[in-house]
């Protein structure tokens, strides 16, 4: 395919490597696997076979399953969002982010998404799950198998979330939070607690979606009531 492969790199000979796309050492790619132009396959990161690397895909600390699709400008094991301050020196200390993102096989991930290698457990997606465009995964997070996550989601630094999830566009999920098996989030949500129980939830902060829905409804009722009441205090003053 034209592209550069390093002499200690594993690269099965069905595999192609674009003009452009560089395979550094150690790394291992499996029979069938496109490397697109412009991809850059780090050190000891395995792809499985079939996968699909689309243009300038990068992959460092990572292991990839078999017939994954990553469109173009997809990172993965690039370093989390971690620092803190030194309360001696009142300086911002990064923290060590050393480990690496397990992905399943038939996964896939849309342009410019990205997935932060773990700090103290590895990030993980597993088989199955499919990520739209622009999605935001951060360090430590574990998604469950055929999981959905819409455009513009983010996934705070150590969430979990099981199987069967979808997370609408722009919702979110706070650093921390846990979500059981068989949860929909809707567009634009907020969620900062965990959800233990199977359902839909919407909203900021994510609520069942019809405690949710009944809240917007009393909402509405109370504004029409108080436009009332000032109409009618205008009347009198007249």
């Amino acid at each position: 395919g034209g592209g550069q492969v390093h002499c200690d790199a594993d690269v099965d000979p069905s595999a192609v490597v674009e003009i452009g796309a560089v395979v550094h050492a150690g790394a291992k790619i499996a029979g069938l696997v496109l490397v697109g132009s412009g991809s850059v396959v780090g050190p000891a990161v395995s792809v499985g076979a079939n996968t699909v690397l689309h243009y300038n895909v990068a992959l460092s600390h990572c292991d990839i399953g078999e017939s994954c699709i990553f469109h173009h400008g997809v990172c993965l094991g690039q370093d989390g969002f971690g620092f803190l301050v030194d309360p001696k020196t009142g300086e911002v200390v990064k923290k060590p982010q050393e480990l690496r993102v397990l992905v399943g096989s038939h996964v896939e991930i849309g342009a410019g998404s990205c997935v932060d290698r773990g700090s103290w457990r590895d990030t993980t997606i597993g088989d199955h799950t499919k990520i739209d465009n622009l999605v935001q995964i951060g360090h430590n997070v574990h998604i469950g198998k055929c999981c959905f996550l819409c455009g513009h989601v983010a996934l705070g630094g150590s969430c979990t979330l099981g199987d069967y999830v979808v997370l609408a566009g722009k919702s979110a999920v706070k650093d921390h939070i846990k979500i059981v098996s068989q949860v929909r989030v809707a567009a634009k949500s907020g969620v900062i607690n965990d959800i233990t129980a199977p359902g839909d939830y919407a909203g900021f902060p994510a609520l069942p979606a019809r405690e949710w829905r009944r809240q917007i409804v009393e909402a509405r009722r109370r504004d029409r009531f108080l436009n009332r009441v000032d109409l009618d205090q205008v009347g009198d003053n007249e």
